[in-house]
């Protein structure tokens, strides 16, 4: 399906040079990988026979590969060269990624056209694409991927209190600490009103601030530690109506100095993507406390933070086999502790607690069933099944050909990480439109 167009060798870009060059120096030329996942603007609709071109950033006009995504808006993962990974463990001079800009098109859709892709050696980026449908007169609007935080230099974190008031006349607070199903995202400072404000998911919120944030190449153990950082922050912030206490309409910002880094249509990575999906109900809590504590940190490099979280730190001591909660504890006090939300907004029905598989019977059962059903119309590779509440050979070959198209392990098993994303797909196409 890929396709590689050799580069003559009079016109290589500059960028492509330079990686060369890098890779001679360290003596380990390497590669990353990226798939992408289409659909339509207008639903969670997959887009097939979408052609997606990639060049490298500093040379947009050579091609290096080419494909188009299945039935399913799908493309299979797709190799392209990356700077040696000993970049990303230690802060160097030498940029730890190389960039890429990827232009999509689709038969009845507006081109989107990416400029700045991060791919990561031995990490495979996962690219969203969302596709309005053609319009007879388009404006052409590129999507630009900022530098990563930890490469580029931002404003450091205005520090605050990681506990908020809540006995203030006026202040609106939440009555239970509830995982939302959309974050609104004011794509700047507070005060700037022309910036826009996003609707994001909040899954898909956390992965992206983590992918600005740390590097997809660390250890799972330093990946789950920052990604409960960045979760218990943006929960501190929904419960206490942080902002909308203020007056304003969104959830959080995008900036470094007040929140955390956000970027429209920036990459994830099957890395981070894998703790998100298994911590996404957790947050950080201190003992009789009730709101999540806003755990603030820094890189630990360009700026020191006493008491907070670092996280070059937090890579170090995953180094030498830390836990997430012991790199937590020793940032945060042996008194900081994993909590789990106590709702989750936007889904038919929650984690039962309790995996399903062949020979399960009841209520949610069904649940899978009616919803598994309903995502076949949009994916319809997965075979439907009676809605009978039992759980049998049929329901267990749609459970495993979800797993599949959606890339988790394919056991067959609803485990809580498939219950979740079967229930994202189900209110996803289930809806006439997404907001985003």
């Amino acid at each position: 399906m890929d396709i590689i167009q050799t580069i003559p060798q009079d016109n290589v870009p500059e960028s492509l040079t330079l990686l060369e060059e890098s890779e001679s120096d360290a003596g380990t030329a390497q590669q990353g990988n990226i798939r992408f996942e289409i659909n339509s603007a207008l639903g969670r609709i997959p887009i097939a026979n979408a052609h997606i071109t990639i060049s490298y950033a500093g040379g947009p006009g050579t091609v290096l590969q080419e494909t188009d995504s299945d039935a399913n808006g799908m493309t299979d993962e797709i190799a392209l060269d990356a700077p040696p990974v000993e970049y990303s463990m230690e802060p160097t001079d030498n940029q730890p990624y190389a960039e890429y800009n990827i232009r999509i098109t689709a038969a009845g859709f507006g081109e989107r056209f990416i400029s700045g892709v991060q791919i990561f050696p031995n990490e495979t980026a996962i690219q969203y694409v969302s596709m309005q449908p053609a319009q007879e007169t388009e404006e052409y609007d590129p999507t630009v991927i900022d530098a990563h935080t930890l490469w580029e230099e931002y404003p450091p974190k205005i520090p605050e209190s990681e506990i908020k008031p809540t006995n203030e006349s006026g202040e609106i607070v939440l009555s239970e600490v509830v995982v939302p199903e959309y974050i609104v995202v004011h794509d700047g400072v507070p005060s700037d009103a022309s910036a826009q404000n996003y609707y994001v998911r909040y899954k898909d919120y956390i992965k992206n601030v983590a992918s600005c944030e740390i590097y997809s190449t660390w250890p799972t153990a330093c990946i789950q530690a920052n990604v409960l950082a960045i979760m218990s922050f943006t929960l501190n912030r929904v419960y206490t109506e942080w902002y909308r206490n203020q007056g304003y309409s969104f959830t959080i910002t995008s900036s470094t100095a007040y929140d955390h880094k956000w970027i429209y249509g920036k990459s994830t990575y099957e890395s981070i993507d894998a703790v998100v999906d298994d911590l996404f109900t957790s947050y950080l809590s201190r003992p009789n406390v009730k709101q999540p504590i806003l755990t603030q940190y820094c890189d630990g490099k360009r700026v020191t933070c006493p008491n907070w979280m670092s996280q070059w730190g937090s890579k170090y001591l995953a180094d030498q086999n830390y836990t997430a909660i012991q790199i937590l504890r020793n940032y945060y006090g042996d008194t900081i502790y994993i909590n789990n939300a106590e709702a989750v907004s936007g889904v038919p029905l929650s984690w039962q607690g309790e995996a399903l598989e062949n020979g399960s019977r009841g209520e949610a059962v069904r649940t899978i069933q009616e919803q598994l059903n309903r995502i076949a119309d949009n994916y319809p590779a997965i075979p439907k099944v009676a809605v009978d509440g039992i759980y049998g050979p049929k329901t267990e070959e749609a459970v495993r050909t979800f797993q599949k198209i959606f890339r988790l392990p394919q056991t067959g098993v609803v485990d809580y990480r498939t219950w979740y994303k079967i229930s994202e797909i189900y209110v996803a196409v289930s809806r006439i439109a997404e907001l985003v």
